[in-house]
C-alpha cells in the first residue's frame, strides 16, 4: 500500500462567462445559473494547453516536498484521453521536462474518474516499493469540447478546466490509501460521445434518458458501503465526504441518502464549476489549507465519469 505525500492544483488563465453562453446558445441566464451556480469559472484560454498546467502543478509539488524528479519511478497522466495533441503521450512530455528520466510514463483514460483510478492502481499492494515515488497528473481540456452554441449541450456548460499533480509514495504518505471501489454501468456508454467538428472534438448527447441522477445516488451509496465494509468503519466515521462538482442537487441528495451532514463535505459551486477530475482534490486542498484536517480523519473521495463509471476512494489523514 501507499499514500499521497502532497498534491497541488493549477488553474488556467481564462474564464467562461454565463452571459457569453447566453448570447451564443439563447439559453436563459437563470437556467444557466442553475447549471453553473456561478457567473464565471476558470477555463483554458486560446492556445493554453492542459499538459502545461499539469507540469506547473507537478513542479509545485516537487519544489514543496523537496523530492527530486530523478526519484520518480512512474508518471501517470489521467483524464479523458482527448489530449492536447492526438496520438501523443502527455505523460512522457511532462516526465521529460521534469527530469524524471528513469520513470515509466503512461496514460490512464477514464474521464473524471481517471485520477482516482490511477491512484488506486499505484497504491495497490506491490505497485510501489516502500519509499518509491510515483506522480499522477490529472488534467483535461473539457471546456474546449463544449459547444456553447448548442442549447441541447447546456448540461455541459459547467465544464471548466484545472490540473492536479499528486505525489505518491509506497508505504507512506500524509494521506494513507485505505481502499477504493469502482464500477461501471455500460448501458450509459453511448449517452455522450465526441463528434469531430472543425478541427475540434465536441461532446454531444443522444436523446434524453431519465434515471442518471438515480444511478449516481445508487452507485455511490453502494460503493461507500463497500469501502466502509473493507476498512471496518461506519458512515458515522466519515469525517469528510468530497464529490465531483457536476450537479449540486445530486450532491445534496447523496449526502441526505448517506446521512452525512453538509458540513462534512465541501461546496465550491459559488466560485468554481466542474473542474473535471480535479474537483475532489481542490476540495481536499481547501480542507488542508483551512486547517480542518485532524489525525486519523477518514476521508472519502467520490468521483464519476462518462460511460458511466463511479468510484469511491478512502484515505486516512496522518499528521
Amino acid at each position: 500500500m501507499g499514500g499521497i505525500v502532497d498534491f497541488a492544483v493549477a488553474f488556467p488563465s481564462a474564464r467562461a462567462d454565463i452571459k457569453a453562453m447566453h448570447s451564443a446558445s439563447g439559453v436563459a441566464l437563470a437556467d444557466l445559473a442553475r447549471i453553473t451556480h456561478c457567473e464565471s469559472f476558470p477555463v483554458l484560454a486560446d492556445g493554453e494547453r492542459s499538459w502545461e498546467l499539469a507540469l506547473g502543478a507537478a513542479r509545485t509539488v516537487l519544489d514543496r516536498t523537496g523530492v527530486a524528479a530523478s526519484r520518480i519511478r512512474q508518471v501517470v497522466y489521467a483524464g479523458s484521453g482527448e489530449w492536447d495533441r492526438p496520438f501523443w503521450s502527455p505523460a512522457a512530455k511532462v516526465g521529460h521536462l521534469l527530469g524524471a528520466d528513469d520513470a515509466h510514463c503512461y496514460e490512464v483514460a477514464n474521464f473524471c474518474n481517471a485520477g482516482m483510478t490511477a491512484i488506486r492502481l499505484l497504491c495497490a499492494a506491490g505497485a510501489l516499493d516502500k519509499g518509491e515515488y510515483a506522480l499522477v497528473l490529472v488534467s483535461d481540456r473539457l471546456s474546449r469540447m463544449v459547444d456553447y452554441r448548442d442549447p441541447d449541450s447546456k448540461a455541459l456548460f459547467n465544464f471548466g478546466d484545472a490540473a492536479a499533480a499528486v505525489l505518491l509514495q509506497g508505504g507512506a504518505g500524509r494521506f494513507r490509501f485505505l481502499h477504493s471501489a469502482m464500477r461501471t454501468d455500460g448501458s450509459w456508454a453511448d449517452y455522450y460521445a465526441g463528434e469531430p467538428a472543425g478541427g475540434r472534438v465536441l461532446i454531444r448527447r443522444t436523446a434524453h434518458r431519465t434515471g442518471l441522477a438515480d444511478a449516481y445516488v445508487r452507485q455511490f451509496t453502494a460503493l461507500v458501503d463497500e469501502n466502509l465494509a473493507a476498512v471496518g468503519r461506519t458512515r458515522d466515521d466519515i469525517a469528510h465526504f468530497l464529490i465531483n462538482h457536476g450537479d449540486r442537487d445530486m450532491h445534496e441528495r447523496l449526502l441526505g441518502t448517506l446521512g452525512i451532514p453538509a458540513e462534512r463535505s465541501v461546496f465550491n459551486y459559488d466560485r468554481l464549476a466542474h473542474m473535471g477530475g480535479s474537483d475532489t482534490l481542490i476540495a481536499l486542498g481547501d480542507l488542508r489549507d483551512a486547517g480542518r484536517l485532524r489525525q486519523g480523519d477518514l476521508i472519502m473521495l467520490a468521483t464519476s465519469a462518462m460511460g458511466f463509471s463511479w468510484g469511491v476512494t478512502t484515505l486516512e489523514y496522518q499528521e
